[in-house]
C-alpha cells in the first residue's frame, strides 16, 4: 500500500476544526487505495474505556482502535451534475443548498412515482471518477460507490475491488430509469428539465434511450458532492440517483454526521502499546473487555494498520478475557492468534448477521460483506474449534420478523456452525430514528404508518411486540439447536450464552462471566449507510 508521500500538510489536516483538539495528532494520510478517505493517526493516551455504571451493557470495559468506519460507502456525483428542482428548473449539484425543494421518487406498491422532497444535508468530498454514457448521449460522472436505479433495481457504478465480495453494479446491459438528457435543455439553468410541467405524481419509467453505452474509469480523484434528501434519492442529469444517509455520530470532533464518519477515520496507532501498559498495572482486575461495540475493529482500514494482532496478544498475555463483534471477514486473518489466545483466556467471537434476504441486505447495509461471506467466516472460526455466535440484530419489524425469514436465517446460521443466535428487536434512538424512517419512506413506504405507531412511545418496540417476537423465535431456537439464552428485559432480546467452563471459572473468581457476549439492549441500527 503506497502511504509514503501521501501525508497532508498541517493546513490540510487542520481543515476540519475539531481536529485542532487532537494535540496528539501524528499525521493525516490519504492514499489511492482508500480513495476519498483521510486517516488521522493519533497517539492514544488510553486504550481501555470504562462503560458507565448506569449502562445496561453486559460488560464493563471496551477498546475502540478506530473512530469512524471505512466499511461505509459514499455516494457522490460531480458538482456540475444537473439536479431537477421542485419548480422544474435544473440546477448544478454544487449550487444546491440544504432546505431547497427538489424532485425525488416515492415507491408505492408496484409503481414508483416522482414526488417533491427537500435537501436535508450536503457535503463535499474527493473520489475517483467514472463517466457513464447513455444511448441518448446523457453523461454522468460519479464515484464507484454511487447507485442508480435500473430496470433491475439499484446498482452501483462499479464492482468492488479484486478479492472483495462482488456487488450488483452497472454494465452495458443495464438501462437506467428516468428521462435522460433528451428531457433537458442545457442552455439555461432556468430551463425545464422535463417537458412535462406536472411531473410530480407521474410514474417513473425508462421511456428514453437510457441503455448504458460505456462506463469509463477516469483514473483520477476529483471533487464530488453528495446530498441527503427526504426520499433517499433525487434526479441527476435526468436519471434516478440514490443518495447517502447521514448519521448523528463523530460530532465529538466537530466532524459532520455525513461523510466525515466514513471519510475521516481516527486511528489510534499506538493502541496496543498503551493497552499493554494499562493491563500490566496491579490495579487491573482482568475484567472482560469487549471490542466492536462502537465501530468495527475489522473494518477495511484494519487491513492496513493491523492494530488487532497487538490488541489480541496484549489481552491474552495479561490473562484478560475478551469478546469481538464484527461484520468484517478480515477477522479470518487473525484466527491463528485467536486460537492461541483461547488457550489462555476465554475468547468470545460473534458475527453480526441481521438480514438473510440478499436484496434487503444490500439496501440496508451497502458496503458491508455479504451474508454469505460472513457465514463463511463463522464456518472458518468453527473449523478452528472456537465458538462463534451470530448476532441476529436488529430484527426489523414487518421486514425480517416473518417466521419464514427467521427460520431460514437460523437454518443458515446452524449450517455454518454457529454455537448460538442472539437477537434483539429494532432499537431506534433519536437521530437514527429519523434517518431510518427516511429509508423506509423510500424503500417501503407502505410500512411507515405501522412503524410510526409501533415506535410512537420511544426508542424501543413496545412490550407486546417484544413478547410476540420472543414467542415466535424461542421455538425456532430450540428446533435448530441454537440454545435458549437470558433475555434482556428492555428489548425482549437475548443477552448471553449459558456459562461455559472457562466462563464459569471467570465467574467463580468474582469477575463477570464471558461473554456475556456483547450487546442487545443498546445496539442501535445505524443506516448511514452501513450497520456496525
Amino acid at each position: 500500500m503506497r502511504w509514503s508521500g501521501q501525508e497532508l500538510t498541517t493546513e490540510q489536516a487542520g481543515a476540519l476544526p475539531g481536529l485542532a483538539r487532537l494535540n496528539n495528532l501524528v499525521r493525516s494520510v490519504r492514499t489511492p487505495e482508500f480513495d476519498g478517505i483521510t486517516f488521522h493517526e493519533v497517539l492514544a493516551k488510553s486504550a481501555l474505556n470504562r462503560v458507565p455504571g448506569q449502562s445496561a451493557m453486559p460488560f464493563g470495559w471496551t477498546i475502540n482502535p478506530y473512530r469512524g468506519c471505512s466499511h461505509a460507502c459514499t455516494y457522490c456525483l460531480s458538482p456540475e451534475t444537473l439536479i431537477l428542482m421542485a419548480d422544474g428548473r435544473q440546477k448544478p449539484l454544487g449550487d444546491v443548498k440544504v432546505g431547497e425543494a427538489l424532485i425525488g421518487t416515492h415507491a408505492g406498491g408496484l409503481t414508483r412515482r416522482f414526488t417533491e422532497t427537500t435537501v436535508l444535508a450536503a457535503w463535499n468530498t474527493r473520489k475517483r471518477g467514472y463517466r457513464i454514457t447513455l444511448a441518448d448521449d446523457t453523461e454522468i460522472v460519479a464515484s464507484a460507490d454511487h447507485r442508480f436505479l435500473t430496470e433491475q433495481g439499484w446498482r452501483y457504478v462499479a464492482d468492488t475491488a479484486i478479492g472483495e465480495e462482488p456487488r450488483p453494479h452497472l454494465t452495458t446491459t443495464s438501462a437506467l430509469m428516468g428521462f435522460g438528457a433528451t428531457g433537458a435543455t442545457h442552455a439555461s439553468s432556468d430551463a425545464m428539465f422535463s417537458p412535462d410541467p406536472h411531473l410530480t405524481g407521474a410514474a417513473v419509467n425508462s421511456a428514453a434511450e437510457l441503455q448504458i453505452v460505456s462506463i469509463e474509469d477516469l483514473g483520477t480523484t476529483m471533487d464530488m458532492i453528495d446530498i441527503t434528501t427526504g426520499t433517499g434519492d433525487f434526479i441527476a442529469n435526468g436519471v434516478v440517483s440514490h443518495n447517502c444517509f447521514a448519521r448523528p455520530t463523530h460530532n465529538y470532533l466537530d466532524l459532520d454526521a455525513g461523510k466525515d464518519f466514513d471519510n475521516e477515520i481516527i486511528v489510534k496507532v499506538n493502541v496496543a502499546e498503551v493497552l499493554r501498559k494499562e493491563l500490566a498495572k496491579p490495579t487491573w482486575g482482568k475484567h472482560p473487555v469487549a471490542l466492536g461495540t462502537n465501530t468495527d475493529p475489522y473494518q477495511r482500514a484494519e487491513g492496513r494498520y493491523r492494530l488487532m494482532p497487538g490488541i489480541i496478544a496484549a489481552l491474552a498475555d495479561s490473562g484478560t478475557p475478551f469478546s469481538i463483534l464484527t461484520k468484517g471477514t478480515l477477522l479470518r486473518r487473525d484466527l491463528d492468534l485467536l486460537q492461541e489466545a483461547s488457550r489462555h483466556v476465554p475468547v468470545d467471537l460473534a458475527l453480526s448477521i441481521a438480514i438473510y434476504d440478499d436484496a434487503l441486505q444490500q439496501s440496508v447495509e451497502p458496503g458491508t460483506p455479504s451474508t454469505k461471506a460472513r457465514l463463511a467466516t463463522v464456518a472458518a472460526i468453527r473449523d478452528r474449534g472456537l465458538d462463534c455466535s451470530v448476532f441476529m440484530m436488529p430484527i426489523l419489524p414487518f421486514l425480517t420478523d416473518t417466521k419464514a425469514h427467521l427460520d431460514d436465517a437460523m437454518r443458515q446460521a446452524k449450517a455454518a456452525g454457529a454455537t448460538g443466535v442472539l437477537y434483539s428487536a429494532l432499537y431506534l434512538k433519536p437521530g437514527v430514528k429519523e434517518w431510518y424512517f427516511h429509508w423506509l419512506e423510500q424503500a417501503h413506504p407502505e410500512l411507515l404508518p405501522k412503524y410510526r405507531e409501533l415506535y410512537k412511545r420511544g426508542t424501543y418496540a413496545p412490550k407486546e411486540y417484544r413478547q410476540w417476537l420472543a414467542q415466535r423465535i424461542h421455538p425456532l431456537l430450540s428446533a435448530h439447536g441454537l440454545h435458549r439464552r437470558r433475555e434482556d428485559p428492555a428489548t425482549g432480546g437475548i443477552l448471553s450464552t449459558a456459562l461455559t467452563a472457562p466462563a464459569a471459572t471467570a465467574a467463580s473468581s468474582g469477575h463477570p462471566a464471558v461473554p456475556p457476549s456483547l450487546i442487545a439492549a443498546e445496539l442501535p441500527l445505524d443506516l448511514a449507510p452501513t450497520l456496525f
